[in-house]
C-alpha cells in the first residue's frame, strides 16, 4: 500500500534529477563564462580563475567542463583581451596569462639580459636607446646610431642587426631611430629625418628603404607608429605638417596636416644635434584613431576619414609624455604633480586615477598595456 501511494516524479522533477537534461553543456559553458566576466569585471581579472573554481566544485558533471577547450576560448578574449592564442591550447593560454598577472601583483619576475654586439663600442651615443618595440615572438631596439638590434625572445637570441641606408643628412642624430613597429613577420622603423625602413624577418631579402624624408619641408620625425592598416607619424619643425598618415599596406600617403607641435618647432630642430626631452607621442588604437599628445594638450584624429579631429584637450597642469601611452580603447596621461589618470580614448573620460609616488614630471617613465599601467620614478616601480 505504501508503494502503491508514492506519486511518481512529475517531468518537471525528472529534469531537475537529470543533469544532462536541465543543465546540458553548452548551458553550463555559457553560465561559467558570465560568472567569470561578471567576476573580473566587478572584483578583478584574477578573481575569475575563483569563481570558475566555484563553479567547477557543483559535481562531476559541471567540473568536466573546465576541459572544454569552447569555454576557454570565449572567457580569454574577454578577461585577457587576447585575441589569438601562442600556447598549444585556450586553456594554457589563460593559465599563462592569469600566472603572469599573479606574478605582476606579487613582484614576482625573472631577467635574462641581452647580449649584442653595439655598431660602434667607440660611440657612447650608440649605447643609448631610444625606442623598443615588442611582438608575441620577438624584441627589436632602436639606438641614436640608427641601429636597430633584433632579439628572438624564447631562445633570448640576437637574430639581426639594421642599420639605415646611406645619404647625405643633415644632423648629428638625424639618424636616431624615431619609431619601431614590430610583427613577427614584419620590421618597420623610421629615423628623424623621415626615412622609414622595411625588413622581413626570417627572409633573405636585404633592408629596403619604403621612405625617403625630406625634413626640411616636412620638419623632424619625432614619433613613428603604426599597425597593419596605417603608418602614423608625429613631426615638430614646419607649420600645419604635424600629422603624417599611410596607407601600410601600399605605403602611399593619405593625410597631412594638424598644428599640434607647432609651438616645438624649434625644439625639433634642435632634436637632429642634441639630446633633447621628448617632444610629443604618437598612438594608433584598436579603433582606428590616433591619439598624440605634447607637454601641454591631446588629440584624437580619425584615421578613417582623412584625419578629422575628434578630441583636441589641453591640460594646463602639463603632461608628461615620457609616460604617455594607450591601449585598446584607454590611455594614460601623468601631469606635473605626478597624478596619473586613466581615460577613455574616444571621449577623453577619466576612468580612474593614482598617484605616481617618488617621481616629479621630468623623472617618470610609463606605459600601459591591456590591464595594468607601469610606472618608473627615481628607479622605482
Amino acid at each position: 500500500m505504501a508503494a502503491a501511494g508514492l506519486k511518481r516524479p512529475s517531468s518537471s522533477r525528472r529534469r531537475m534529477r537529470s543533469s544532462n537534461g536541465v543543465w546540458p553543456e553548452p548551458f553550463v559553458e555559457a553560465l561559467a563564462s558570465q560568472v567569470a566576466i561578471d567576476s573580473s569585471r566587478t572584483i578583478g581579472r584574477l578573481a575569475a580563475a575563483q569563481a570558475l573554481f566555484n563553479i567547477f566544485q557543483v559535481c562531476s558533471t559541471w567540473r568536466a567542463i573546465s576541459r572544454s577547450e569552447l569555454l576557454w576560448q570565449n572567457i580569454t578574449p574577454h578577461i585577457w583581451n587576447i585575441r589569438h592564442r601562442l600556447r598549444n591550447t585556450w586553456r594554457e593560454e589563460y593559465i599563462y596569462r592569469h600566472r603572469t598577472a599573479t606574478n605582476f601583483r606579487l613582484r614576482r619576475y625573472e631577467y635574462t639580459t641581452l647580449h649584442f654586439v653595439p655598431t660602434d663600442i667607440n660611440n657612447s651615443d650608440s649605447l643609448s636607446c631610444r625606442r623598443l618595440a615588442l611582438s608575441d615572438h620577438h624584441l627589436a631596439a632602436g639606438f641614436f646610431d640608427g641601429s636597430v638590434h633584433l632579439f628572438h625572445l624564447p631562445t633570448r637570441l640576437h637574430l639581426s642587426t639594421f642599420y639605415p641606408q646611406p645619404r647625405d643628412r643633415l644632423g648629428h642624430f638625424s639618424i636616431a631611430i624615431s619609431g619601431i613597429i614590430l610583427s613577427d613577420t614584419q620590421l618597420v622603423f623610421a629615423t628623424l629625418d623621415g626615412d622609414i625602413h622595411i625588413a622581413v624577418i626570417n627572409d633573405v631579402a636585404p633592408l629596403r628603404r619604403a621612405l625617403i624624408g625630406d625634413v626640411v619641408n616636412d620638419g623632424v620625425l619625432v614619433d613613428f607608429t603604426g599597425c597593419n592598416r596605417w603608418w602614423v607619424g608625429l613631426y615638430a619643425g614646419a607649420p600645419g605638417r604635424a600629422f603624417h598618415v599611410w596607407n601600410s599596406e601600399t605605403e602611399e600617403l593619405i593625410y597631412v596636416g594638424g598644428e599640434l607641435t607647432d609651438p616645438e618647432a624649434v625644439m625639433g630642430w634642435h632634436l637632429l644635434n642634441e639630446l633633447t626631452e621628448l617632444i610629443g607621442r604618437v598612438r594608433v588604437t584598436s579603433h582606428g584613431t590616433a591619439v598624440a599628445c605634447t607637454s601641454l594638450r591631446v588629440i584624437v584624429l580619425d584615421l578613417r576619414n582623412q584625419g578629422i579631429v575628434l578630441q583636441d584637450v589641453e591640460f594646463p597642469r602639463g603632461i608628461a609624455v615620457s609616460c604617455f601611452d594607450t591601449n585598446g580603447e584607454s590611455m594614460v596621461l601623468v601631469d606635473s604633480r605626478a597624478r596619473a589618470s586613466v581615460r577613455r580614448v574616444d571621449t577623453l573620460e577619466e576612468v580612474c586615477r593614482f598617484t605616481v609616488r617618488g617621481g616629479s614630471q621630468s623623472g617618470i617613465l610609463g606605459c600601459v598595456n591591456g590591464g595594468y599601467g607601469l610606472m618608473c620614478a627615481g628607479g622605482s616601480d
